[in-house]
């Protein structure tokens, strides 16, 4: 295939279907356990990930004995960022940024390692002190979680950072020597005793000042791996660690399952578990069962974002920060995906005057999915036909947006099953759980709507504005200008009818003029 018919030789290598004029930014976290480099799309409030790439290197083992790193475990991780530095280039990141964390924080060894990595990134690295790195994790959170209220925890290989939230704003960073590898190192290998030393090392933390009943936000890769653990045990039909919710007393008692367990390496689905966080689950589950316990906690939120995501979070200006991450989102894929992302304004203003015309009442988190499944509405017509359904459930259910949780996923992937394959879609249903009847009928009503709007349209602007709903009686009535009136076809009267029945109108008609 001769791609020079495409773009020359020397032009720039980004593909057409990415953001026009996007500069990439890259963030290399320097972790106890691993070292992960992440190259975003763009710096954005809705951060979409180009690539992600991890080595699990262990500088904190064995840092609790010897106060050093060890010199295998730094030449692994220096022979793994040029790896990352190529790739950095390779795709063009306009700035790469430098993170380190507890395991360099504290060595002894600090100054040669941090210089190294610098000769091979050619950029400074940050050494985040224990209140910074709780501070960026807490704003990754409300990176992906806007106006989180409660509490935030980061579990990392060495450490384990807490901050109190309230309203997207955090106070009380604390850090501790929680971390999964230097807890297994001061245990002994032992969970059991694991327990034993998170409950002393939090005893006086901000924890006991949390009120009963809050909602915790669990950060790190031990922990997602407990979250996977859970889901898997109970059959959760959406496998996805980001706004994962649990009820602290479940969770607790997960987690008591796991320490209690004969082998680090044969609890419950730890088949499924990386090598690299195996041995290290039964002491994240120690420390996540004395977290929840010590705060008297509700619940729990899983976040898959973190240190990385929080820290271009706090880069961006007020203004920045107040974009809806979802929308900022959907308008991203509308633009990439869609025939005509003018369309999605048709539609939000289409279903908008139905609303107003059945005396429907739209609260502002209902109206919020409405806009986001109308800018996605299109995103499947380069599909087969026969899979538009499945393949647009699987981009907004499966896909990376932010700033929506499970049952709203649910709610999108609904909309989209009907609008591609009818009311008798079956594309969804092992997400249906994931909310609740009201919500399923929500998203069925829209769902149909959307599925009136598009036969008349062929998903281009400059239709709908034109065409009007109204009620006459009990039956809904939809005004076409006399120069569409041969829009007043079978393939309408049959849409309309039978969105007027889903949604419990008596009638339907179609009106010229």
């Amino acid at each position: 295939m001769n791609l020079n018919r495409f773009w020359g030789v020397d032009a720039d290598p980004t593909a057409q279907g990415r953001i026009k004029g996007a500069r990439p930014v890259a963030v290399l976290d320097i972790g106890s356990n691993s070292v992960r480099l992440v190259v975003y799309e763009r710096h954005a409030r809705a951060l979409t990930p180009l690539y992600n790439e991890k080595a699990a290197c262990a500088l904190g083992r064995g840092m609790a004995q010897t106060g050093r790193l060890a010199e295998p475990n730094m030449t692994k991780a220096i022979e793994a960022m040029k790896r990352f530095a190529l790739v950095a280039r390779l795709m063009r990141a306009g700035k790469t940024y430098v993170l380190a964390t507890s395991a360099v924080r504290e060595a002894a060894n600090r100054a040669e390692f941090v210089a190294a990595v610098e000769a091979v990134m050619d950029t400074p690295v940050r050494v985040l002190s224990g209140q910074e790195e709780a501070h960026f994790a807490a704003l990754g959170v409300v990176a992906g979680n806007p106006g989180f209220s409660g509490v935030v925890g980061d579990l990392g290989g060495g450490s384990l950072e807490l901050s109190a939230m309230k309203d997207g704003n955090d106070t009380n960073g604390q850090s501790f020597e929680l971390g999964g590898i230097r807890l297994q190192d001061d245990a002994g290998g032992s969970p059991q005793k694991a327990v034993t030393l998170a409950t002393e090392r939090l005893s006086e933390s901000l924890l006991t000042e949390t009120a009963s009943g809050a909602r915790f936000a669990a950060i790190g890769g031990t922990w997602r791996s407990l979250a996977r653990l859970h889901q898997d045990q109970c059959g959760y039909p959406l496998h996805m660690v980001q706004d994962y919710v649990v009820a602290a007393d479940e969770m607790i008692a997960f987690c008591d399952a796991i320490v209690a367990g004969d082998s680090l390496k044969s609890y419950p689905g730890s088949g499924s578990v990386s090598s690299s966080r195996r041995d290290l689950v039964p002491f994240g589950a120690a420390v996540l069962g004395q977290v929840l316990r010590a705060g008297r906690f509700g619940s729990v939120v899983f976040s898959a974002l973190g240190v990385r995501e929080g820290y271009l979070y706090g880069m961006l200006d007020d203004r920045e920060q107040d974009i809806d991450p979802l929308i900022q989102g959907a308008e991203e894929l509308s633009v990439l995906r869609s025939r005509s992302p003018a369309h999605a304004n048709d539609l939000i203003a289409f279903t908008s005057q139905y609303l107003d015309v059945a005396g429907i009442a739209e609260p502002a988190d209902h109206r919020r999915l409405r806009l986001v499944a109308c800018l996605l509405a299109d995103i499947a017509w380069r599909s087969h036909p026969d899979y538009r359904g499945p393949q647009s459930v699987e981009a907004v259910a499966y896909g990376s947006l932010t700033g929506v949780d499970h049952p709203s996923r649910s709610f999108l992937a609904q909309v989209m099953a009907v609008r591609y394959e009818g009311l008798k879609s079956k594309a969804a249903r092992r997400l249906v759980e994931l909310g609740s009847k009201e919500l399923t009928a929500r998203a069925r009503r829209l769902g149909s709507l959307f599925r009136v709007a598009y036969p008349m349209t062929a998903a281009m602007p400059g239709i709908l504005p034109r065409i009007r709903f109204g009620m006459d009686g009990a039956a809904l009535t939809l005004h076409l200008p006399a120069d569409l009136a041969f829009l007043n076809g079978d393939h309408l009267r049959n849409r309309l009818r039978q969105f007027a029945q889903e949604v419990g109108h008596k009638d339907s008609r179609v009106q010229v003029g």
